[in-house]
């Protein structure tokens, strides 16, 4: 008998420990790791285009969304800040007959900005100046999952009234292409 693979989204501001968990679930789950910040560190280097940044997301999230429908797990470590981009990642993997679970990260600021200094000074190669500003600006919009998004017993809301299926909300927010 063979199990349903699972799909392991990872939640949260910048460093709160996403990257750390998806290495673990990586190793222990035996999982495809698909971390964006790889991707655009590697093609763009010291910048960090924001459409550019949505094109590869999209395009690891089809990667994953293949993976999955293969029978391997999947955990995608982005922050994943919206309720409809985890809707729509949640209707995707049931659409593929894949499990879901999701991990929230949360630090108080003080300690995410020592994180990040840490990195910056550690492993620059690995991430990008964060100012306060910036956090703090990010913590402003990021939608906290709730409790039924986390262990599932929620359903996944309807697409935004302009998209006929989550599937066609996912092409609009995660283009194929850059502009």
């Amino acid at each position: 008998m063979t199990t349903r693979p699972t799909l392991f989204l990872t939640v949260g501001l910048p460093g709160t420990g996403k990257t750390t968990e998806a290495r673990r679930i990586e190793v222990e789950e035996q999982a495809l790791r698909l971390t964006k910040d790889e991707w655009v560190k590697a093609l763009y280097g010291l910048a960090n285009p924001p459409s550019a940044s949505d094109v590869i997301e999209g395009r690891l999230i089809e990667i994953g969304l293949r993976a999955l429908d293969l029978g391997i797990n999947v955990v995608i470590d982005f922050g994943l800040w919206g309720r409809d981009e985890r809707s729509a990642l949640r209707q995707a993997a049931a659409d593929l007959g894949a499990a879901v679970e999701m991990r929230y990260f949360e630090l108080p600021p003080a300690e995410q900005r020592r994180r990040l200094d840490r990195r910056q000074a550690e492993e620059p190669h690995t991430t990008w100046h964060m100012s306060d500003e910036e956090l703090a600006r990010w913590a402003a919009i990021i939608s906290i999952p709730t409790e039924g998004e986390l262990d599932g017993s929620e359903p996944v809301d309807c697409p935004p009234a302009e998209f006929a299926t989550w599937e066609d909300w996912r092409r609009h927010r995660w283009p194929p292409s850059a502009p």
